[in-house]
C-alpha cells in the first residue's frame, strides 16, 4: 500500500531540516510548503501538527514555525518516524533490523480489569497477545497485549507478527495517538531472564498502560518488559493547546 502523503511530507520536512536547507531555522508557510508538495493543506498541517509533537518544530506566535535546536543537536532523542504510538516506529535504530517472534496467541473473555480499562462488557472477549521483540536479533522486550475483538475481528497471528498498529492504520484508517503510561523497574523473573538473557542479578524496565485511538477509543492494554540496557526515556511537554 502507498504510504500516506503527510508521512512523505513529514519525512522530507525532516530530511531537509537535516540539511540545514531552512534559512534562519524557519519554515515556509503552510501555503507554500501545500505548493511546494502539491498536497493539500490538510496533509501539510497534519504532518508539521505530528513534528511538532515530536518536538522538532515549533510555532512562534505571529513569526511563524521553527525548527527546534536540540533536534539537531540531540537527535538520538527524535528518532520515532511513525504516525502511531507503535513499538515498531518508536524503536527504529539507524542500521538496526527488527523482528518479531510469537509466543502467545489466543481468545480469551476480557477481565474484569480488562473491561475497565477497555470500556468492555461482561461478555467481550479480547485477544491475548505475548510477543518477543528483537533488534539485530537480540531481544530486548517482552510485550503482553490485550485488544478487543470486536475492533479489530480479522486479526491473525500472521498480522500480529509484525505491526499491529501499522496495520491498523493501513487497514482501517485508524491511528494509536495518544497512550497512559506507566514506567518502572522490578527485579527481572524466570522468564525475563530466560527470553531477555538476563542475570538473576540484573533487573527489567516496566511499561504499562492502555492506548487510545485518534477518536478517544481504547484499543489496547499492554504491558512491556523491557530490557535495562533499551531503557531510556525521553519526553515533549507542551502545555499549549492551540
Amino acid at each position: 500500500m502507498a504510504d500516506l502523503v503527510y508521512r512523505s511530507v513529514m519525512r522530507d520536512i525532516k530530511h531537509k531540516i537535516l540539511n540545514g536547507d531552512y534559512a534562519n531555522m524557519k519554515l515556509p508557510d503552510e501555503r507554500s510548503l501545500s505548493s511546494d508538495y502539491g498536497v493539500s493543506r490538510s496533509s501539510i498541517k497534519r504532518a508539521l501538527g505530528i513534528l511538532a509533537q515530536q518536538g522538532i518544530i515549533f510555532k512562534k506566535r505571529g513569526s511563524g514555525t521553527f525548527i527546534n535546536p536540540l533536534y539537531l543537536k540531540n537527535q538520538a532523542m527524535f528518532r520515532y518516524e511513525g504516525s502511531n504510538l507503535g513499538i515498531t516506529d518508536s524503536f527504529k535504530l539507524d542500521g538496526k533490523k527488527q523482528g518479531i517472534k510469537l509466543l502467545n496467541y489466543q481468545v480469551v473473555p476480557a477481565s474484569q480489569e480488562i473491561q475497565q480499562d477497555l470500556f468492555l462488557n461482561d461478555n467481550d472477549f479480547v485477544y491475548q497477545i505475548k510477543r518477543l521483540r528483537l533488534i539485530d536479533d537480540q531481544p530486548f522486550m517482552i510485550e503482553t497485549g490485550y485488544i478487543p475483538i470486536k475492533i479489530m475481528p480479522t486479526l491473525s497471528p500472521a498480522i500480529v507478527e509484525g505491526s499491529i498498529f501499522n496495520y491498523l492504520e493501513e487497514s482501517q484508517n485508524k491511528t494509536v495517538t495518544r497512550s497512559f503510561m506507566t514506567i518502572s523497574v522490578s527485579p527481572s523473573n524466570d522468564e525475563d531472564q530466560k527470553e531477555l538473557h538476563l542475570k538473576p542479578t540484573e533487573p527489567v524496565g516496566i511499561m504499562e498502560g492502555v492506548f487510545f485511538l485518534d477518536d478517544g477509543t481504547p484499543f489496547e492494554v499492554s504491558n512491556m518488559r523491557v530490557h535495562y540496557q533499551y531503557m531510556k526515556y525521553n519526553t515533549f511537554v507542551n502545555l499549549n493547546q492551540d
